[in-house]
């Protein structure tokens, strides 16, 4: 399992990605982020899936950067020919892993600005090669295990604020993930895009760099638990049985006044 997050707020975009990488019984750390950068060209891409098709399909397209880089003037452009890749790979492999019992699996996260783009850009790519652009409306996508950190994201998450708002809730987000996800682990990568600055600033934290913050936000959590009004439970615990056991087994019930 993987947890890739892409976050695209007005001050620019936030990308998470945790390194584990699972094969059987087999674990192994491995990089889930890749970035390419040229003159006023800015972009990031993170996939889950199957590792062989992410492999092939960006090296594919680590040639396709390199000689044809110069016309990617808007990001969309370079998303594309990355989903010629994965429609390239498929034609290749698709059939065979089908037949092997696999499916032809790789979901990514695309951001980045390019000369031509008014603004940051987030897309959300799919197996089949057809994407859809994050909006503002929904400021996040995660790819990998989904279910997980996405409460915390709903909840707390705007497109109005700051790529510091977004890295800390995003780190709830995989720590969320991290905690009900068995494959989700330490290390994590982030990476940085400030709106039109054309500069990818990257950082890996291991588990010792958050493990207070984890602990903070677990005790934070019970606290906020017992200080919740309780009022409205009183309904139902005033049903309860209340006494001793009588000798059946049975309790007994205090006579209330309604």
């Amino acid at each position: 399992m993987t947890f890739c997050l892409g976050m695209r707020v007005k001050e620019g975009l936030v990308g998470i990605a945790d390194t584990r990488v699972t094969s059987g019984s087999e674990c192994i750390i491995a990089r889930k982020i890749n970035s390419y950068s040229g003159p006023e060209q800015s972009m990031f891409l993170m996939t889950s899936g199957l590792r062989s098709v992410r492999d092939k399909a960006l090296t594919y397209f680590g040639e396709v950067w390199e000689e044809r880089n110069e016309s990617f003037d808007r990001l969309f452009k370079a998303v594309n020919a990355f989903a010629d890749q994965i429609r390239r790979v498929a034609k290749e492999d698709k059939e065979a892993l089908i037949e092997s019992g696999l499916h032809f699996n790789i979901f990514s996260l695309i951001g980045g600005q390019m000369r031509n783009d008014h603004e940051h850009k987030l897309y959300m790519l799919y197996p089949q090669g057809n994407w859809v652009e994050v909006g503002i409306g929904t400021p996040y996508y995660i790819i990998g295990a989904t279910g997980y950190g996405k409460p915390v994201l709903d909840r707390t998450l705007k497109y109005e604020d700051t790529m510091r708002h977004a890295l800390k809730v995003g780190s709830l987000a995989f720590d969320s993930t991290r905690i009900s996800a068995a494959d989700v682990d330490f290390p994590i990568d982030v990476i940085l895009y400030r709106h039109n600055s054309f500069q990818l600033i990257e950082h890996r934290y291991e588990k010792t760099d958050l493990a207070d913050k984890s602990a903070w936000w677990q005790e934070r959590l019970r606290k906020s638990v017992s200080e919740l009004p309780s009022e409205w439970m009183e309904d139902i615990f005033t049903k309860l049985p209340t006494g001793e056991p009588t000798e059946n087994g049975s309790h007994t019930i205090e006579d209330r006044v309604e």
